[in-house]
């Protein structure tokens, strides 16, 4: 459920964007001006409004840690703004000087990324605030733009419908043709990244003119290819989708009829900015129940659609599932015929969650492969809605997708731009507990972290980046309060 908490009517024409950091709210209008107000009472900035456009902004974009925003406007520009002082600290002109529609920061603050209407994309450098590589897609103009959670490659979406993986060399590396046969209007990347075998997936949510929401996984092979694939089309909506936004844990999706919408990364709140010149900031009473046609929490709406969870097994973590509760939810997959040979084997939850193509073949006689690869396929759809069960999503392996036993720590490599996120959230002591500066940024079940760097060649399965040592340390603190949580749930 969503409650609206107060409406800002500052602005003097369309609302196009609008945009959340930790402390910040920005908005950006078609009356020129940006503004900046404060997310905790949401009174507005000193320094604002922000005047340096001379046309309309189209677009607007925290960097990681909210010290820098950056719009993009008609005028041909995308301005850096510093949110110190409220002063400008770059203006960067777009090659061929068209009206630049959408721009976006990756998650480490190290690129940008700017769209145009002549259908140019051009990559710059954040820090030296230079102009690395520039693409184009011929006679379209792009409006969407979203960059993975890795920060190594990014998607866009034009009006022409398609939307299209790009690398930081500006390599296409998928183009999928009439993703949205009207036109797209937003996409926009899950932060979270599902890994397992030889495959790393990524979500992505795009929307378009053709009033669906789409949810598709992008999967990356060890090989270097590509492949996407539609999970998911929505029609909940009956006008065009002009925005959608991931919550910053990825289990809620937002979308609407509304020029933009942000969820606060720190708060149970939702921005959206509408044409009529206003933006309104709704707070969540519940995440996962009723959303009223504004608010799609994403696993749970997977759930709703194939019609997996049933009776008190839905209630249970699967690794919790009893013999009996793995032979009903056979039966509910049209899986009958294993029924019999699960049982035998005393396959519960656990067993089912570790099973693979080998043991399925060795071990319980499953010859035929089609039926090997969907049973599996089954299986990875259940460790994903694990989310639907309101697992905090810091709990689960980034690898398997499941509620860590034994949590340890993989030491990485540093970079600047994660002390820079973590000296802006350093008041979190949770966070700061269970990503320690010395690591890669995230935890991991210890069998599943050993397995990875017994064959992937000692690299960080989040960020691709070589692990300093194999030495892995216990984290105490985030196996007491995943104790905790089991505890209390």
């Amino acid at each position: 459920m969503t409650s609206l908490i107060c409406t800002l009517q500052h602005h003097q024409d369309d609302v196009n964007w609008c945009a959340f950091a930790a402390k910040l709210l920005a908005t950006c209008s078609g009356d020129k001006t940006l503004r900046i107000y404060d997310a905790r009472d949401f009174s507005e900035l000193p320094f604002s409004p922000l005047t340096g456009h001379g046309y309309t902004v189209h677009c607007c974009c925290f960097s990681a840690c909210g010290q820098f925003l950056a719009s993009c406007s008609t005028d041909a520009t995308t301005v850096i703004w510093s949110m110190v002082s409220g002063e400008i600290e770059a203006v960067l002109e777009h090659p061929g000087r068209s009206p630049v529609r959408i721009c976006a920061f990756s998650p480490d603050s190290l690129h940008l990324v700017s769209g145009a209407s002549d259908g140019t994309l051009a990559l710059w450098d954040f820090p030296s605030r230079q102009l690395r590589r520039t693409g184009a897609v011929n006679d379209t103009t792009m409006v969407a733009c979203s960059f993975s959670p890795c920060s190594q490659m990014f998607m866009t979406g034009s009006t022409y419908g398609d939307l299209r993986l790009w690398d930081l060399r500006m390599n296409q590396l998928h183009a999928e043709k009439n993703a949205h046969d009207l036109g797209v209007s937003c996409c926009t990347f899950a932060p979270s990244i599902l890994s397992g075998g030889q495959v790393v997936q990524f979500r992505v949510a795009s929307c378009g003119q053709d009033s669906l929401l789409k949810i598709w996984a992008i999967n990356k092979f060890s090989s270097g290819a590509y492949k996407m694939k539609l999970l998911h089309m929505l029609t909940g909506q009956s006008a065009p989708v002009l925005s959608c936004a991931y919550s910053s844990d990825g289990q809620l999706l937002v979308s609407g009829y509304v020029t933009a919408c942000a969820f606060s990364p720190t708060s149970p709140l939702i921005a959206t900015g509408s044409m009529d010149k206003t933006v309104n900031i709704w707070r969540l009473e519940d995440g996962c129940s009723g959303n009223g046609g504004k608010l799609l929490p994403e696993e749970s709406a997977q759930t709703s659609i194939k019609g997996r969870a049933s009776g008190g097994r839905s209630k249970l973590l699967v690794s919790d599932w009893s013999e009996d509760d793995v032979s009903q939810w056979l039966l509910e997959e049209g899986l009958e015929g294993l029924v019999d040979r699960f049982k035998a084997n005393n396959i519960d939850g656990t067993e089912l969650l570790s099973l693979t193509k080998e043991t399925l073949a060795s071990e319980l006689h499953v010859e035929s492969v089609g039926l090997r690869s969907k049973l599996l396929r089954k299986v990875e759809e259940l460790k994903s809605d694990s989310v639907c069960l309101g697992i905090p999503d810091e709990f689960l392996c980034p690898i398997t997708r499941e509620l860590m036993k034994e949590p340890v720590i993989a030491a990485g490599e540093l970079r600047s731009s994660i002390v820079c996120f973590i000296i802006t959230l350093c008041l979190f002591v949770v966070f700061t507990q269970f990503f320690p500066l010395q690591t890669d940024g995230y935890s991991y079940e210890k069998e599943a972290i050993e397995s990875w760097i017994s064959t992937k060649n000692r690299s960080s399965p989040m960020t691709n980046l070589p692990l300093l040592t194999t030495l892995l340390t216990p984290n105490h603190t985030l196996k007491m309060a995943i104790g905790r949580w089991k505890t209390s749930h």
